[in-house]
C-alpha cells in the first residue's frame, strides 16, 4: 500500500510517498481502508517535532473514514463504514495518511450514511469537537454566541451548528477575506480580530463565549461574557497555559468556565453524537464547509497550505485521490 511517511521532524518535505506492507490484523485490531482523512493543526505540530514522545518514521493522522476490510471483531464485519479519531492515531501507531490502516476496535465508530466520502471525512475531529462544545455551552434557541477562532475548521463547524439550532452568532477572524466562509456557515457578525478585545453587537456581551483561541484570549473571554454566561475553551491556537491565572479574581460571580477535549469523543463515546451530526448534515441542518480535497500524492503541499493558514474551513485527503 502507499502511505505518507513522516521521516522525521521538519517542513512539509518531510513527509514521504511511500510503498509499505499493509498491516496484518490482530486481536482487538481492524483493518481499514481508508476512503478520507481530514487534516488537522496537531498534525502540523507533530510533524514540526512538538508532540513529545511520538517517535519517526510515523504515518500521522489523527482521524479517518473508510470501510471495514478484515476484523477479529464480529460487531465490525467487513464493509461496515467507520469513523476514528484520536486515541493516539498518528503518535503511539500509525494514522489516517495511508491507503489501508490498522486501528484498535474500540476506536472505530460505525455510520450509515450517504455522505460523499470528502464529507463524510470533514466531519469526525472537527464536528465531534464543536458539538461536545455546543453541548458543554448548554446554548438554547435565541441565545448570543461569540466564536473566538471562527475560520478554524471547528469554528466553522460550531457556527453550522448554531445556526441549525436557531442562535444568534458572532465570530472573530484576523483575515478579511475569510468573512464570506463564516457568512456562509450561518454567522450574523464578523468581527475583525485585530489583537485586542473584540466588539460585539450585544451591549451586555454574549450569553456563550467559544473561545478556539485558547489560553491567551480566555481571561478576556471571561471578561466579555454576559455576567452568567458560560465560556467553552476547545482551542489551543493561542497556546496551552494560562500563566498567572487567579480563578476567583479572574472568573466573574456566576460566570462559567468549562472545556471540551476532542478525546472525549472518540470510540464508543463518539458514535452516537456522530451519528447524530451525520444526521443533521444529511438532512441539511447542519453545513460543513470542505475548504478543499486534496490526493495522498499532494500532501505536502496540503501541509503547507495549513501552515500558510489559507484554508477556511475542512482540508480533506483522499488517498485515491479527487476524481
Amino acid at each position: 500500500m502507499r502511505a505518507a511517511v513522516c521521516v522525521r521532524a521538519g517542513g512539509p518535505e518531510v513527509l514521504e510517498i511511500r510503498d509499505v506492507p499493509v498491516p496484518a490484523v490482530r486481536d482487538g485490531w481492524s483493518l481499514v481502508r481508508v476512503m478520507g482523512a481530514g487534516l488537522n493543526r496537531s498534525e502540523l505540530r507533530t510533524r514540526q517535532g512538538h508532540s513529545p514522545g511520538v517517535r519517526f518514521p510515523r504515518v500521522l493522522g489523527i482521524e479517518c473514514v473508510g470501510v471495514v476490510v478484515a476484523s477479529t471483531d464480529p460487531a465490525l464485519p467487513e464493509g461496515t463504514t467507520v469513523a476514528a479519531v484520536m486515541g493516539e492515531m498518528g503518535r503511539e501507531f500509525d494514522g489516517g495518511y495511508a491507503e489501508y490502516v490498522l486501528l484498535p476496535d474500540a476506536l472505530l465508530m460505525p455510520v450509515t450514511t450517504t455522505l460523499a466520502w470528502e464529507v463524510l471525512a470533514a466531519l469526525p475531529e472537527t464536528y465531534l469537537t464543536a458539538q461536545g462544545a455546543f453541548d458543554a455551552l448548554g446554548i438554547r434557541p435565541g441565545e448570543t454566541l461569540l466564536i473566538r477562532g471562527g475560520t478554524s475548521s471547528v469554528g466553522l463547524a460550531a457556527a453550522s451548528i448554531a445556526h441549525g439550532h436557531g442562535v444568534e452568532i458572532a465570530a472573530t477572524t484576523r483575515r478579511p477575506e475569510k468573512a464570506g466562509a463564516l457568512r456562509a456557515a450561518g454567522v450574523d457578525h464578523v468581527l475583525l480580530d485585530d489583537g485586542g478585545s473584540p466588539i460585539t453587537p450585544w451591549p451586555a456581551g454574549p450569553s456563550h463565549v467559544l473561545d478556539l483561541v485558547g489560553a491567551s484570549t480566555v481571561v478576556d473571554s471571561l471578561r466579555l461574557v454576559r455576567r452568567g454566561g458560560t465560556v467553552c475553551v476547545a482551542g489551543s491556537l493561542g497556546g496551552w497555559l494560562i500563566r498567572d491565572f487567579e480563578p476567583i479574581a479572574m472568573i466573574p460571580s456566576g460566570t462559567r468556565l468549562t472545556a471540551f477535549h476532542s478525546n472525549d469523543a472518540k470510540g464508543s463515546a463518539g458514535a452516537a453524537v456522530l451519528e447524530r451530526v451525520v444526521r443533521e448534515v444529511e438532512t441539511g441542518v447542519y453545513q460543513p464547509h470542505v475548504d478543499r480535497v486534496f490526493g495522498l500524492d499532494d500532501i505536502a503541499a496540503a501541509h503547507q497550505y495549513m501552515e500558510d493558514n489559507r484554508a477556511a474551513g475542512k482540508v480533506v485527503m483522499l488517498p485515491r485521490g479527487t476524481s
